[in-house]
């Protein structure tokens, strides 16, 4: 007997980019001022934050990763707007009629301070996901000096999806 397919499905994503000099620190679609001037390294813009939502959005579905549809050998995808990714990646998901029921993201960063810019980047996903920004959570937090994000090599994030069938 097989299993009738579930009406909720739950994704877990992750990202992390090194900082580097001469690249912008994108965020959520956010230019966000870094007090060394350092940037996130990548083949299209290394928006840490979107990627992770993406890859728990193709997870929940077991759609493969981000790399898969924008592989970093192609060089279509050079600099690439994750935001613009991010709406391919959106399309996929409701071409089998599956909705977005929450986000919740947590960002892993000594400097700079992110809160001050999580509602613009709430905006900017929502606006793209086309859903209520109060159905997106992003939280951001330190490495407590440990780690790569601890040493300020990177920035990382975290997302878990709740999808739901329509």
């Amino acid at each position: 007997m097989t299993r009738k397919s579930p009406q909720l499905r739950i994704g877990n994503g992750y990202d992390i980019h090194r900082l580097v000099n001469g690249r912008d620190l994108i965020i959520g679609g956010v230019k966000l001022p870094h007090p060394d001037n350092l940037g996130l390294d990548g083949h299209s813009d290394a928006d840490v934050l979107t990627h992770s939502i993406m890859d728990a959005l193709l997870g929940a579905l077991s759609l493969g990763d981000i790399g898969k549809y924008f592989p970093p050998s192609d060089e279509k995808w050079k600099n690439a707007d994750s935001l613009f990714l991010l709406s391919k990646v959106i399309d996929l998901i409701r071409k089998d009629d599956w909705e977005i029921n929450n986000i919740d993201s947590v960002l892993i960063a000594e400097r700079p301070k992110i809160m001050s810019y999580t509602k613009l980047m709430k905006k900017n996903i929502s606006e793209i996901l086309n859903i209520d920004e109060n159905l997106i959570g992003i939280k951001a937090t330190t490495n407590e000096r440990l780690g790569p994000e601890g040493r300020e090599e990177g920035i990382s994030c975290h997302s878990v999806v709740l999808l739901e069938k329509q």
